[in-house]
């Protein structure tokens, strides 16, 4: 899946603009993959997967596109 980062917060949570639409999805420092949660800036192009969690969807495996 590919979106762009909408949100940034100081307590390492995000969230991404889906490129195809539909609700914005969270990630977590943990969610990155080859990516340091302090070089994201939001408007960054991602890649990502969507995982099922107890919250609802969130994004994982986030890297640069």
């Amino acid at each position: 899946m590919a979106g762009t980062i909408k949100k940034l917060t100081d307590k390492n949570f995000g969230f991404i603009a889906r490129e195809e639409g539909g609700d914005d999805l969270l990630f977590h420092a943990n969610n990155l993959d080859g990516v340091d949660f302090a070089a994201l800036q939001e408007g960054d192009k991602v890649e990502f997967e969507i995982i099922d969690t107890p919250r609802g969807q969130a994004a994982d495996k986030v890297k640069k596109a």
